[in-house]
């Protein structure tokens, strides 16, 4: 039950960051190479990416883990994909909290 209330929490969080970086944007600077996108993407369209993309993995390990529950999928590959799954969150949330800290620390800077 916390888990299924956590996933849904770490969905809405990554959507609303996903929606305010679609809206607001983030100005432009190159790709990081974990995540694939166009030549010339700005950094809003990579962080909406990569949102989208572990909100992916987020949902296929809940999938995964329904099916190990019904006794469809070896352990296993319930245990990995939730890994990867809690892998790719805590690389969204490590990111995010760089981005945080380098805009207090811009915004703290004298004019």
């Amino acid at each position: 039950m916390y888990d299924s209330i956590m996933s849904i929490s770490a969905r809405n969080a990554l959507s609303r960051l996903s929606e305010t970086v679609a809206e607001k944007g983030v100005g432009s600077t190159s790709a990081p190479q974990a995540v694939p996108a166009a030549p010339g993407a700005s950094f809003g369209e990579v962080l909406s990416q990569m949102t989208d993309s572990v909100g992916q993995k987020l949902q296929a390990a809940e999938a995964t883990s329904i099916q190990g529950i019904k006794g469809d999928v070896p352990v296993r590959d319930v245990v990995s994909s939730v890994m990867e799954a809690e892998q790719s969150l805590q690389t969204a949330i490590a990111i995010r909290d760089k981005i945080v800290q380098a805009y207090l620390e811009i915004s703290r800077m004298p004019i």
